[in-house]
């Protein structure tokens, strides 16, 4: 989750005495993506299982997909946003869930200290199940439960209405970029946290007797992750800006037989980016080994050399000659070479394949795509969608979705009569659907509201 902690947030501010942090709206929400971690869910639940009408929370469910959500502001026991409601009339909405108690705190700072794992994870914006089931244990209940959310509004609802619950979906969204926003509604703020544990880790490494060295070491990837709470580290290595810039062989000196400089400077400037790219990968991966890729085939190699070319500038000609070559040693005209090249930068070897394959999904594939699809939208919201083999279309609309080979969904858009890669993979077809289409552009929905599953029979209509 790195990366993303900050996403939305505006600004930090005292309100009443108490520091709180205000988070920008956030652009409308496709499918049903208001929660991708577990802690995110959990939240979700407490509100789902919770509130008495069910109308309301799937109309606030509803109100936060459209975007109808203003700027957030959470304190300890409160968040408070503006609502528009369906004729457009903003509601001051708030969300209430009671703090910490000082005692509660102090167990939790506690026991985050013994683990470094703990802290580990909390400083990387995570919040691993092990460290909520010891709090829990130690009667400390981060997450919400059964009726701990309650509901304040100015339409006067006495439950949840749609405006509370709208803001239960954004904070979903909040909480998977940023569990800290957790700690802040039960309490505590993000510095005065942090500074907690530092005291405590500071206080027991000075009571502590001096310990033999013991060979297995600290992890370092997971002392760098700890920051200031360990005792001091260097600096990661920093990364350079750009890629190195090989040495250019366009000389008075005519080239040795077989040699062909375009060729040279072209694989020289590729290695020299891939380089960067595997520092860049290194220097920001979580502890663990990477799994070892497989070896690309002759073709895909040309399609990745290929993605990695640009155009224009004096080199232009010299650059169509090697690319032109690379098609040719691929088996491809340039025109597929170009689609293929744009499915690799949509997602390397995995992409490629998915542009090139068309297979049947038959078994426990099926299943589970069914499943996948049937799960993605409400009733009242699924698509109505054709399949052939491995591929399934919006019917109506020129939008579609693959299925990989690892259970992952592609979407594709039909331009120019062919159809091409228009995003990125997700887990999720709802959430890889919305990027075939311009944002806030509604998807057709189903007239019966059936579920997906049949579909799998339907003819494919080209």
């Amino acid at each position: 989750m790195n990366g993303h902690a900050d996403a939305g947030r505006s600004g930090e501010e005292r309100v009443e005495g108490t520091e709180a942090r205000t988070f920008a709206a956030l652009p409308p929400a496709h499918g049903r993506g208001f929660a991708q971690t577990w802690w995110g869910r959990a939240w979700l639940t407490a509100l789902e299982d919770g509130a008495v009408d069910g109308k309301q929370v799937k109309e606030g469910r509803r109100l936060a997909r459209a975007g109808a959500v203003g700027a957030v502001t959470v304190r300890p026991g409160r968040v408070t946003a503006v609502v528009r409601g369906r004729d457009r009339t903003p509601h001051r909405a708030d969300v209430l869930l009671d703090p910490l108690s000082d005692a509660q705190w102090d167990r939790f700072l506690d026991l985050t200290v013994e683990r470094s794992g703990h802290m580990a994870a909390l400083l990387d914006r995570e919040m691993p199940p092990h460290l909520v089931e010891d709090a829990a244990a130690a009667g400390v209940h981060l997450l919400p439960g059964l009726g701990d959310l309650e509901a304040e509004c100015d339409c006067d609802a006495w439950d949840h209405c749609g405006h509370t619950a709208a803001v239960c979906y954004q904070v979903a969204r909040l909480l998977d970029q940023d569990p800290f926003v957790l700690l802040l509604l039960r309490g505590r703020a993000e510095r005065v946290l942090l500074d907690g544990l530092q005291a405590r880790g500071s206080g027991a490494a000075a009571d502590a007797a001096p310990a033999p060295a013991r060979a297995e070491g600290v992890d370092a990837a997971e002392a760098y992750a700890a920051g200031d709470i360990l005792p001091a580290l260097p600096a990661a290595p920093a990364l350079p800006p750009q890629p190195g810039v090989p040495p250019a062989l366009d000389t008075d000196t005519p080239p040795p037989p077989a040699v062909e400089p375009a060729a040279l400077e072209f694989l020289a400037a590729r290695t020299a980016a891939a380089a960067h790219l595997l520092l860049a990968e290194a220097l920001r991966e979580r502890p663990g080994r990477r799994a070892e890729e497989e070896p690309l085939s002759v073709g895909q190699d040309a399609v990745r050399l290929a993605a990695g070319a640009v155009g224009g500038g004096p080199g232009a000609h010299r650059l169509a000659a090697v690319t032109g070559r690379l098609a040719v040693g691929s088996g491809r005209s340039r025109e597929q070479l170009a689609s293929a090249v744009r499915a690799w930068r949509r997602g390397g070897a995995a992409a490629l394949s998915v542009w090139e394959e068309e297979w049947a999904v038959e078994g426990d594939a099926l299943a589970r795509a069914c499943a996948a699809l049937d799960a993605a939208w409400e009733d009242d919201e699924r698509p109505a969608l054709r399949v052939r083999a491995n591929r399934w279309t919006v019917v109506g609309e020129p939008c579609q979705l693959r299925l990989g080979r690892d259970g992952r969904w592609w979407p594709y858009r039909k331009e120019g009569g062919r159809w091409t890669p228009a995003g990125e993979a997700a887990d999720d077809p709802a959430t890889a659907l919305a990027t075939t289409r311009p944002d806030g552009e509604e998807t057709p929905s189903r007239p019966d509201g059936g579920s997906l599953g049949s579909l799998t029979e339907t003819p494919f209509l080209p």
